[in-house]
């Protein structure tokens, strides 16, 4: 149940802006235009198996963005803005549905596709919810367009908090001045090991392309892609990570990927050694994933699982207070 003085946050992702901006992150500028990436489809039997590499690797991990959004406060709007026909945009679905994520669709009208439809759609949406919803505390947009720039400020004069999320090389930096809080998609925890693995994993004719990702060296590729893909969705065909099917993943290791993931969000916050409020932990992975719960896991409460996983966080007592940290 939400108390009553939690954060409510309203998640808004321009999704063509972030999708397209992480390509040319890692291929280089106007590449999603040269490789006809908006019209090109992997299933094809013609799909040219060196685009489909560098599509695969510049994949946006949208949960490690919802998770990060969680963890200012509960999430009461949740929304991505683009046209779902579009096969690079279709391919998303599943993993953005499994998160509650509402898909608002965007009719192609122009040549130029939905581009400006997104931007006009997303600011009308947050200008609507923040008088709809006065309880509305945070405001939180996934793009890095100058256009959002007077958005930004008036979410702030009508009194919410706002944070953007954009990919590096493709943000303004005046919308990021405008925000109260702006994160690079590169910063986020498990981005960085993401984009290693990828880059590790891609062919060699992609792999030069790629490169500017690999911002964590020495990753241990199979424990990395555990963490950064930790699957709170079922498996289909279409998902754009390689999860094991939902039936054949022990809960336990769900549990304490999820835990190892709301660690990483609670230091990416702070020092990286600074101890953490226990229920401020267990908020966070509830946040992610509604369906945790310690019970049927076979623990009597909270911290009894916590010492059970020993070896990737430490407790301690600080009077009443029982703090934890991840292992070193």
């Amino acid at each position: 149940m939400t108390e009553p003085n939690d954060a409510r946050v309203g998640l808004y992702i321009d999704f063509d802006n972030i999708v397209i901006s992480r390509y040319q992150q890692l291929h280089g500028r106007n590449a999603f235009q040269r490789d006809g990436i908006r019209d090109f489809n992997k299933k094809s039997p013609d799909a040219d198996p060196e685009i489909a590499a560098r599509l695969a690797s510049a994949t946006v991990d949208f949960n490690a963005i919802i998770d990060f959004a969680a963890s200012f406060g509960t999430l009461v709007v949740n929304r991505a803005y683009a046209d779902w026909s579009v096969p690079v945009n279709a391919s998303y679905q599943r993993q953005l549905m499994s998160r509650a994520v509402d898909l608002t669709q965007l009719f192609t009208t122009t040549t130029r596709g939905t581009k400006n439809g997104a931007d006009i759609r997303l600011a009308v949406d947050v200008v609507e919810d923040l008088f709809r919803l006065p309880d509305l505390t945070h405001v939180i947009i996934i793009a890095g367009d100058s256009d959002y720039i007077a958005l930004a400020q008036k979410s702030k004069r009508l009194g919410r908090f706002v944070v953007g999320i954009g990919v590096a090389g493709s943000t303004s930096t005046s919308l990021a001045a405008a925000c109260d809080e702006f994160e690079d998609y590169d910063s986020l925890p498990g981005i960085g090991k993401a984009a290693a693995i990828a880059v590790v994993e891609a062919p060699k004719a992609t792999r030069k392309a790629a490169e500017p990702a690999a911002t964590v060296p020495d990753a241990a590729p199979s424990r990395a892609r555990l963490l950064t893909t930790i699957p709170m969705f079922s498996h289909t065909e279409d998902a754009q990570f390689d999860e094991p099917e939902a039936e054949d993943i022990d809960p336990q290791t769900l549990a304490t990927e999820l835990l190892v993931r709301a660690l990483q969000i609670g230091h990416a916050k702070g020092d990286a050694d600074e101890w953490l409020n226990t229920g401020t932990i267990k908020n966070q992975m509830r946040r992610m994933d509604p369906s945790f719960n310690e019970k049927p896991l076979g623990f009597r409460s909270f911290t009894d699982f916590l010492a059970s996983r020993s070896e990737q966080a430490e407790l301690k007592e600080d009077g009443p207070q029982r703090l934890i940290r991840s292992r070193p």
